[in-house]
Order: structure tokens, then sequence, then C-alpha cells
């Protein structure tokens, strides 16, 4: 029969990330620690972890036994916090990653109200457009625009895809005239997603619903939807953007519609986390802040961000 101290053990070296940090946190010797896991891969005849002096990471067999027991260690442990404080309130540390322009969209007064509410969560941000690996960075949830890929994660989208539109400031137009059709569009200066060749291909529907493509001329480049939209607003060209990120310059015409009749189908936005049944009463409590918030501010329809 297997040893749970052991299973537990594992749970608390993966979401440490290393041997090291799982013993200071336990307050066992390392050598101890990796004893015993090595026990636990002998009595389940495969390995879990592959061990380097860098990085600890799990094998495929390790992936699929950690997110089938973590959820029953951290609910035991959870179970006992609530026994020992006698009630049910979200506590400890909550690892996110977001984009890196989460925070220009998400306010920071709600992250304000939320930890007023509760006292006992800490939140730590790791905001980047790299797609964090959950575990060996050892992130409790993430928030990621643009398709939800296969990465072995729980996930689920959280807000509705947006329509992204072509865009640009009234300046510009002015100075270089309005295209007429998409392949006018090569011809023109355009902010886009970074891309080494300083070109982008931006594929988009018509009002038919038939995809059709062209290749612009990255005059001005970023990795951030944000970035892209206060250039155009600059009046460095034209843009395509998420319909949410642009509506309000749109509305008080810092923006204007360029070709209205494409648009490209976003992907609006994913929650993901590593394990799949009782989370922390702290990252549900999040999860269920950011879903709320979002879709309140940016409705159906129009809510989410491209990933270019």
């Amino acid at each position: 029969m297997l040893d749970l101290n052991d299973i537990a053990l594992f749970v608390q070296v993966v979401r440490n990330g290393s041997f090291a940090e799982a013993a200071r946190q336990l307050g066992v010797p390392p050598n101890t620690l990796s004893r015993r896991i090595q026990q636990l891969e002998a009595q389940l005849g495969t390995r879990l972890l592959q061990r380097s002096t860098r990085k600890l990471t799990l094998t495929h067999a390790g992936l699929a036994f950690h997110e089938r027991c973590a959820a029953a260690v951290e609910g035991l442990t959870e179970a006992g916090q609530e026994l020992m404080t006698g009630s049910q309130e979200p506590s400890g540390l909550v690892r996110v990653a977001a984009p890196a322009d989460f925070f220009d969209f998400f306010q920071m007064e709600w992250v304000a109200e939320f930890l007023a509410a509760r006292p006992r969560v800490r939140l730590d941000f790791v905001l980047s457009d790299a797609k964090a690996d959950l575990i060996a960075e050892r992130i409790d949830v993430a928030f990621r625009g643009g398709p939800l890929q296969d990465s072995g994660y729980v996930g689920r989208q959280l807000l509705a895809a947006s329509s992204d539109c072509m865009v640009s400031s009234p300046t510009y137009l002015a100075a270089r005239g309005a295209p007429g059709a998409l392949q006018d569009l090569a011809n023109h200066d355009c902010v886009a997603f970074s891309h080494a060749s300083g070109y982008a291909t931006w594929r988009l529907l018509n009002h038919d619903g038939i995809g059709e493509e062209v290749q612009v001329a990255a005059r001005f480049s970023g990795n951030t939807a944000q970035a892209l939209r206060r250039a155009a607003v600059a009046g460095l060209g034209i843009a395509l953007l998420p319909h949410a990120i642009v509506r309000q310059d749109l509305q008080t015409g810092l923006l204007v519609p360029v070709l209205p009749q494409y648009q490209r189908k976003g992907y609006g936005m994913h929650v993901l986390y590593p394990s799949r049944r009782h989370l922390p009463l702290a990252v549900s409590a999040f999860i269920d802040l950011v879903a709320e918030k979002l879709n309140a501010a940016f409705p159906v329809g129009e809510a989410g961000r491209s990933s270019g």
C-alpha cells in the first residue's frame, strides 16, 4: 500500500519546485525528502520527477499522478486548516500569472477590494506574455488571452470571444488617406505585434464570413495590445485590436474605424490551474473576482484580449 505521507511529500516538492525549498518548508533534510520520493517511485514502478542541478520537472507519469493526488492532499490540508481556524475563510499566498498588460484592463481597485475583504490572503503577480510553466514556477492560477492550447493543465474559458477591428487616428488618415480596399493596407504604415521580419499577416473575415488576408508593414511593433493602442492614438499607423480595448477611443474620437466591413475573430480569456478539483479557497475566490469584474466591464461580444 502506498504511504500517504510520501504522496503528500511528493505534492509539496512539486508545489515548491525543488527538494531544497520543500525541505525548508517542511523542516526536514533534503536527502531525506529525496529518499522518500525515490521510495514512492519504486512502489509505483515509474519515475515521477526528472532531477537536474538546475531544474526539477515532472515526467508524463508524474504530471498525471500529481493531477490526481494534489486535489486530495490540498483538500485534506485545507480541511485541517479550517478545523484549526474554525472558519471557511480563504488564506495563504496565491501566485498569479497574467499577460503583461493585465492591469491595463483589470483595475487595481478591484484587487484592493478583494484583499480588504480577505485579510489572510496574499497575492503575487507574475506579469509576462510568455507562457508560464505553472508547476515549475509554482503558479496557482494563470490568465491567458488567445486560443487555449493543450498544455496538460486544467483550463476553461473565462470571457467570451471578442472581435478585433482595424482602427487609426484621424490625423494619420488625414495625412495618408483612408484605404479603400484590404490590399491597400500594404501601402500604409501599420502597428502590429512584434515579428522579426517587420511584417505581419492579418487574417480577417468580411461581411459574408469569407476569410481574406493581407501582409502589412509594421512601422511600429510591440508585444502588448495597449502599446499598439497608444501607438495608433499617436498617429503611427493602422492597428488591428480587440474592440473592447479601443471602444472608449472610438467613442471619444481618438480613433476611427478603418475598413469596418472586416473583422478578426478573437479568443477571449482563459483561466488555467494545475489541479482539477478542490482549488484552495483563496484561488477559487480570486478566479471568481476576475470573472465577475471583467464580465461586467466587458459585455458579451466585447470581452477579451487578442494574442495577435
